[in-house]
């Protein structure tokens, strides 16, 4: 007998499947995203918008001087700009992304990371490059990835595209070769960590968590736990790599975080009109966000059938129907013109489910509902342990308010679980876990038990190799069971859609304004039942293309051709939902900032520092803060003692400013140097601008000291004091002995202005106290006396202040925060080691192909 030594395959030929699947990737992104690739536009971001608004002050900085300002003053006052716009020189992983993503534009690069990510991990686990690209458009194409993408959640969406990146490298750890795997591992984490969302990278390490409870039982089982450490081991120190490179950002993002509204409250008395829950949550004992405000966003019970069927309860809380609806026909019969008619239809409250509002649902996609149940047949038995129980974990996670029986355990003692909000997001992890065992699962049955037989008769592209028999009715049968269950569950959805009643909370206010309530709810059941079909026709659809196979009817080939089509079909559908041709436009983000006349008026105003405090909705908007210094803003994680101030007294303020049409009546506002109000329209009297006489400028010295004991003391005493005379100082923290001051002859002006120095000259006649309209910041802020240091303390809850010697004096305020220069230089290093470490494991694993290549994590 004669033996045939294998031939060699040429270097192209093996990468050839791998650069068509790029190509099909950008073909898929290009023509998804062709409004903004082809004709120009930019995409309609809310949340972009809003960022650049409060990013404008540290990026005109840095356009200016080449340097970065640590803080702004554009926001809330004044806060560091860690968590708005700061970059770190020595994460060098920013190269990396611009190769991974070859420099396109974001958006079109966090679709098209999505797809590479998800391809590199089914390839990584041994799945053919057809197969893998089904896998990646499951991954990409979620719902939940467009539709953050249309509300401008960039962060989130970078960080659940390298998600499998860190999957490929734990799977391939711990079932091929562990460098290769530390390094994918290493390489993930890195990149996902550096996309700055660390809530969705939380809930992925709650997914690596469950992957190593569940491979820590079966080594016990198996008697190998010296490797099952040694490759944890590796993972750690891959991990603690990952961290390294981004130490800068993680560094100054805890250390702010002590002061954010997700670090410990001071206060031990509940603000007007919270709830007793609210203080015992805000409690010094405690810290992380109020459960309440954590659980806002909880996923309903129910409405977890969203995952297969995504329109159940409506879509996102504000859709479009025809004028062929229940809807469009019943506002005609009332009367509405054509014109308003489609207005109205473009923006109905179709949602009836229990989040507050919601952009839309979280979408998996019936094919992978099928195949995910069928890989719970199917699969290994380790794999399909981990995921099912990552799935049901995040399942659960989500449903905070509605589950509290585990969620609250979860908030109140699972270390760092209480610093997020939103705990709908959780789903992330089933996005993440049912699509890799969808794949999985296909992969296992395309290749499930061939064996070298002699072929069919036929073309040899016709070919199929012979397959056990025993094995192709087992693989049948446990496909019926997906089949069966999946569809079944549709068909029950459909049945206790039935008994619905299909109200919204918002249909009360529709009532009131005479809204054809019946319509739109017979609409909203529509809705609903279409979709069961059409997920009913997704499931039996994939299920018939792979029992064909399995009859022999089809070849692998094309069963994966027409699974991966039915799967992109069914996604991009729904994701058109959400994010479509009508969520471009010509404007860029920057041009969408143009100012009003009030705001042109304001800016005729040339001092070098003043606050402007915009009353349409203050905190809940950056605008303002493209153009000015203001009061309010928009941020997730503002400074804590200003939430404080805030709820405590700038709202009850601005109440009586409207109270007494006196734009003076708000000592608060006066001492944080608010110098304009923008007051919103009215019915006969369009929006202006209130010059506030009492604003006190950049600083000033005061006469009198109030000393109190504690911080609801200090916040207490704003309700009824003087600020331009008096001082409120928590004697607690900062201890003083002189409390009365003669400020006769005595002045302060600001001299020069930067977002993170100030320098002000002073005159005191005697030895005197300065108040200044700037933003107390413990770690970070250093006050020089004619270039001395001097120490500095916190005055009116939130200001600085500091003692002065009589005479002239030039005194400055300098934002260096060391945290910011130790995390670069460790960031700096990690970034080199990885690296170099990276290529030194691509080095290896090119000497070591041959045994790689007969690696298969699918037949473990």
């Amino acid at each position: 007998m004669t033996t045939v030594s294998p031939v060699a395959v040429p270097l192209w030929r093996r990468m050839l499947p791998h650069l068509l699947a790029v190509l099909f990737f950008l073909v898929l992104v290009f023509v998804y995203f062709s409004p903004l690739v082809l004709e120009g536009k930019t995409l309609a971001q809310h949340d972009i918008v809003q960022f650049r608004g409060g990013s404008q002050e540290a990026a005109t900085f840095r356009d200016a001087t080449g340097q970065e300002a640590l803080w702004t003053n554009s926001m809330f006052s004044g806060m560091p700009t860690y968590l708005i716009s700061t970059r770190f020189p020595g994460d060098l992983s920013v190269y990396l992304h611009q190769v991974l993503t070859l420099n396109m534009p974001a958006v079109v690069a966090n679709l098209f990371l999505a797809l590479l990510c998800g391809y590199i991990l089914f390839v990584a686990l041994g799945v053919r490059p057809l197969v893998a690209v089904m896998g990646a458009i499951a991954l990409g194409f979620t719902s939940y990835n467009l539709v953050i993408l249309a509300a401008g959640h960039n962060t989130k969406s970078l960080s659940l595209a390298y998600a499998p990146l860190v999957l490929a490298g734990l799977l391939v750890t711990f079932r091929r070769n562990r460098w290769l795997g530390g390094a994918l591992f290493a390489l993930g984490l890195t990149m996902n960590v550096r996309s700055n969302h660390l809530q969705i990278t939380y809930y992925l390490l709650l997914l690596v968590l469950v992957f190593g409870i569940v491979e820590l039982i079966y080594a016990f089982r198996e008697k190998r736990l010296p490797d099952f450490l040694g490759r944890t081991a590796l993972l750690g120190a891959a991990a603690l790599l990952a961290v390294g490179v981004s130490f800068g950002r993680l560094y100054v993002t805890a250390e702010y975080g002590k002061y954010s509204i997700r670090g410990r409250s001071e206060l031990t008395t509940p603000s007007p009109g919270a709830p007793a829950a609210a203080a015992a949550d805000d409690a010094p004992s405690g810290s992380g966000l109020d459960r309440d405000y954590a659980f806002g966003w909880s996923y309903g019970v129910g409405e977890t059938i969203t995952l297969l069927i995504p329109n159940y309860f409506g879509g996102a809380s504000q859709g479009a129907l025809s004028e062929s609806s229940a809807t469009g026909k019943a506002l005609t019969q009332l009367g509405v013109p054509p014109v308003q008619l489609r207005d109205y239809l473009s923006q109905l409250p179709l949602y009836w489910g229990d989040q507050p509002s919601t952009s839309g649902p979280v979408y998996v996609g019936a094919v992978v509902c099928l195949l995910f149940v069928l890989g719970l047949f199917v699969a290994d038995r380790r794999l399909r342990a981990w995921l099912l129980i990552g799935t049901m974990l995040s399942i659960v996670l989500a449903w905070g308010k509605n589950f509290e029986v585990f969620n609250n355990l979860m908030f109140d003692y699972f270390p760092g679980y209480n610093k997020f909000r939103s705990v709908s997001m959780a789903l992330v992890i089933a996005q993440l876990a049912m699509p890799l065992l969808a794949v999985l699962a296909l992969a296992r049955v395309l290749r499930a038990h061939r064996t070298a037989a002699a072929p069919l008769a036929g073309p040899p592209a016709l070919t199929l190799p012979a397959v056990d028999l025993a094995e192709t009715s087992d693989l049948k049968r446990k496909l019926l069971y997906a089949v069966a269950g999946t569809a079944g569950v549709c068909i029950l959805a459909w049945l206790l859609s039935l008994g619905a009643d299909f109200a919204s909370p918002i249909d009360a206010q529709l009532q009131q304004s005479g809204f054809p309530l019946d319509a739109i709810r017979q609409d909203r059941a529509g809705l609903l039942r279409a979709d069961v079909l059409r997920s009913l026709f997704f499931i039996l659809a994939a299920g018939g293309v792979l029992y064909f196979f399995l009859q022999r009817k089809i070849s692998a080939t094309a069963a994966a051709l027409t699974i991966g089509a039915l799967t992109l079909v069914d996604l991009w559908a729904v994701d058109k939902r959400y994010l479509n041709d009508s969520n471009f436009q010509r404007e860029t983000v920057t041009q969408q900032f143009v100012p009003t006349p009030q705001d042109q008026q304001i800016l005729q105003d040339k001092d070098l520092s003043y606050r402007v405090l915009n009353l349409n909705n203050p905190f809940n908007e950056a605008n303002t803060s493209y153009f000015h210094k203001s009061i309010g803003g928009y941020h997730g994680a503002k400074l804590r003692r200003y939430q404080d101030l805030i709820e405590r007294q700038i709202t009850p303020q601005i109440q009586q400013i409207f109270a007494q049409s006196k734009p003076d009546a708000a000592p608060v506002l006066n001492m944080l140097n608010t110098r304009y109000l923008i007051i919103p329209a009215a019915e006969k009297q369009p929006q202006q601008v209130a010059r506030n006489p009492g604003a006190l400028g950049n600083a000033w010295f005061i006469t009198e000291i109030q000393q109190v004991q504690s911080p609801n003391q200090e916040i207490a005493a704003l309700s009824s004091f003087n600020p331009a005379t008096t001082a409120v100082v928590d004697a607690s923290k900062f201890p003083l002995t002189k409390t009365a001051y003669n400020v006769a002859g005595s002045t302060i002006r600001l001299t020069n202005y930067s977002p993170d120095a100030l320098k002000y000259q002073a005159s005191a006649a005697q030895d005197g106290f300065i108040v200044f309209s700037e933003i107390y910041y413990k770690d970070g802020w250093n006050a020089y006396i004619d270039g001395k240091l001097v120490p500095h303390l916190r005055a009116n809850y939130v200001l600085r202040a500091l003692p002065v010697p009589a005479g002239q004096h030039t005194i400055e305020f300098k934002f260096e925060p060391q945290a910011y220069a130790i995390g670069n230089t460790v960031s700096l290093v990690s970034s080199i080691i990885l690296i170099l470490g990276l290529i030194g494991v691509a080095f290896y694993i090119w000497k070591k192909r041959p045994v790689l290549a007969n690696q298969d994590l699918v037949a473990v």
